[in-house]
């Protein structure tokens, strides 16, 4: 009888530990972590901003130590690195009107829309690259339920475009 409670006992305890190491994995391999550990292995360096979207497995972020834009895309699996000079410019588009911009030899077109009922928020980023000339973000989309707010996105837009503002004046 002793002996039959120890292999159940021992059975219970591989089956906790695979329930552990199965839950540590999956915690391991989420989205969101893989795209920001994608960013901090390709840029070598903690980004000075960046934006994720797990819902469409992409992300970029922008370093102004190694002067490097990423742009990631199937959570991490495929990306490219620009440099500062290949940076064109910045948008960020609400529900399909471009409401600010920033372009290479251009005025900034400041963000003077407040959109609390946003469907999509869209951060768009223009490169002098031939075969990937923009690369596209959904900052906030309210068709997939995400944590945050459309006004929080317009933020993280703002951000983004005062830094590609400050780049480009390099």
């Amino acid at each position: 009888m002793a002996d039959v409670l120890r292999v159940v006992l021992l059975i219970a305890l591989a089956a906790a530990l695979l329930t552990t190491l199965a839950l540590a994995l999956s915690w391991w391999m989420e989205p969101p972590r893989r795209l920001h550990r994608a960013m901090l292995k390709t840029l070598g360096a903690a980004p000075e901003v960046e934006a994720v979207s797990p819902g469409e497995g992409r992300a970029c972020a922008l370093n102004f130590d190694v002067e490097q834009v990423v742009v990631l895309w199937a959570n991490g699996a495929h990306g490219l690195v620009y440099a500062f000079d290949e940076v064109e410019g910045g948008e960020i588009i609400v529900d399909g009107h471009v409401v600010a911009r920033i372009r290479r030899g251009e005025a900034r077109k400041s963000l003077d829309v407040l959109a609390p009922d946003a469907e999509q928020v869209v951060l768009r980023l223009m490169f002098a690259d031939a075969r990937h000339p923009e690369f596209e973000l959904a900052l906030w989309d309210a068709l997939p339920v995400q944590t945050g707010s459309p006004g929080e996105a317009l933020r993280l837009g703002r951000r983004w475009l005062s830094h590609l503002e400050a780049l480009l004046k390099c």
